[in-house]
């Protein structure tokens, strides 16, 4: 048997091990604590810490999204979404990395089988950055492709071995569309500029640039963005499961949209000891008997469970599409991935509401609330989390028209 067939062998081999959904939620709450511990850390050092990565690794988080036949637990995404929010409100970096990298699994189950050998062959464990930037340039050789370049925004990248990297690829014939693909390539491949994120929030996501110079891609280690709109890729001749029949994009865009949560209610945690005992210098009232400050804080907590709610429910809605071998109605896909790019935004809203009645309390770099806070401005800059960019799609699969945009 071949060394990376017997490496697929063994990993299913630990199906039996699988915890259950509460398990790993219960594990990720009990990390808040010591990710808060940590917070000061992974923000001066511009990288979530190894003990962290570590911790998360043997808690099983990593494996949620990944397939059964590699050693993962293939589990419903409102199991993934759940845990990124409880890292989140420790250390919204630590919880965004864990969103992007963690969603990462899912991907590579798209790819040709022979990539998922590559990558999982020797180690199950084994983690992938990305950035989707489409800034390489790319040239069609025999087998696959050259590639060269400089990305940005690889967040948890200096913990990963591998790097999946976005680019157009020039048409065969002209006045053809180009093709929007991922390029995977293994860390002998890149080099990582470690001194390129100095941003003023999630500045732990460790989100560094990666350099390429002139690599080899194979054709199997691409993955085409119309099939995972298309929700035909290689990979599920292999990952056949219902999983694997979600829009990849579903699932990446709540990735970068979810830590919000963890951060907000962070926030307003720190936001409600501050008003406890926080009487004014100036008017010598007590915040706490403040309506405005009540008002904007029952605002947040109530409007922060409705998104939860709204986009829990989504997840339970695609998957009864997948589970049936239904297509999703475009009208849908188009709705949730724009209240998806929604969350950051109005999460913001709201958190600013409560530090503007907090007075000079909050706004000490000391304060509780200051880092989340920084840390939610800096989420709305993704693209993914930018409302305009998908309202056009909205409104247009209200009028029946085609999707502009295969990112749905």
């Amino acid at each position: 048997m071949a060394a990376t067939e017997s490496g697929a062998t063994r990993a299913g081999s630990d199906v039996g091990s699988i915890p259950d959904p509460e398990t790993l939620i219960a594990r990720a709450r009990a990390m808040i604590p010591v990710l808060k511990s940590r917070a000061r850390q992974c923000t001066q050092g511009r990288d979530v810490p190894a003990e962290s990565i570590a911790e998360m690794k043997a808690a099983g988080f990593f494996r949620i999204l990944q397939p059964r036949r590699w050693g993962g637990y293939e589990m419903h995404p409102n199991v993934f979404f759940e845990v990124q929010k409880a890292l989140a409100q420790g250390c919204m970096s630590t919880g965004w990395m864990f969103g992007v990298v963690g969603c990462h699994p899912y991907e590579l189950a798209l790819f040709d089988n022979r990539a998922q050998q590559e990558v999982w062959g020797d180690d199950t464990s084994m983690l992938v950055s990305s950035t989707y930037q489409p800034v390489g340039k790319v040239t069609r050789v025999e087998g696959g492709f050259r590639l060269s370049g400089r990305w940005g925004f690889s967040t948890g990248s200096t913990h990963c071995g591998w790097v999946l990297l976005g680019s157009m690829v020039p048409p065969l014939n002209a006045g053809d569309p180009p093709d929007m693909r991922t390029f995977l390539l293994p860390r002998a491949d890149y080099t990582i500029d470690t001194d390129s994120w100095h941003v003023f929030g999630l500045q732990g996501t460790g989100s560094h640039d990666i350099i390429v110079d002139d690599v080899f891609v194979p054709e199997y280690r691409t993955h085409r963005a119309l099939d995972g709109f298309l929700c035909q890729n290689p990979g599920q001749a292999e990952n056949d499961g219902p999983l694997y029949r979600l829009p990849w994009a579903q699932v990446f865009v709540r990735s970068v949209s979810t830590a919000a949560f963890g951060g907000a209610r962070a926030a307003l945690d720190a936001g409600i000891r501050i008003m406890q005992d926080r009487v004014s210098t100036n008017t010598g009232k007590a915040s706490r008997h403040d309506p405005m400050l009540q008002a904007a804080i029952a605002r947040a907590h109530a409007q922060m469970l409705e998104m939860e709610t709204t986009l829990r429910l989504t997840f339970e809605d695609l998957m009864g599409y997948a589970g049936r071998g239904e297509p999703i109605p475009m009208e849908k896909r188009t709705l949730f991935t724009y209240q998806s790019s929604t969350v950051v935004r109005r999460l913001v809203d709201l958190v600013d509401d409560v530090v503007q009645l907090l007075g000079g309390r909050a706004i000490y770099t000391s304060s509780e609330i200051i880092q989340p806070w920084l840390d939610l401005n800096a989420g709305r800059a993704h693209v993914a989390n930018d409302p305009n960019n998908r309202a056009a799609d909205v409104v247009g699969a209200l009028l029946g028209e085609p999707p502009s945009f295969l990112f749905l």
